[in-house]
């Protein structure tokens, strides 16, 4: 068995390294663009013209890159979730 003494600076300089490394190569990262099933499913509705509806009325953003491809900000979604939450008593 090896025994390595570092000094604690050099230890803790080390230790942020690994989680930086960790956390570039994580899997689940959120992306900030989603589609229109992913944003229904946070939203927790089933109608794609509720959806529209949202988008149109300008309380959500959304990206249309091209045509038929609609994505919707992730962080606009929830700020609208939060708009909309009372406080309990």
């Amino acid at each position: 068995m090896q025994v390595i003494c570092v000094q604690e600076e050099a230890f803790y300089a080390l230790f942020e390294k690994v989680i930086e490394h960790i956390e570039s190569n994580r899997q689940d990262k959120t992306e900030k663009w989603i589609d229109g099933e992913e944003a229904m499913s946070i939203l927790k509705i089933k109608s794609t013209t509720t959806l529209q509806k949202l988008r149109d009325e300008g309380k959500i953003r959304f990206s249309q890159p091209q045509k038929k491809i609609i994505l919707y900000d992730r962080d606009s979604i929830t700020e609208y979730i939060e708009k909309h939450a009372r406080e309990t008593f």
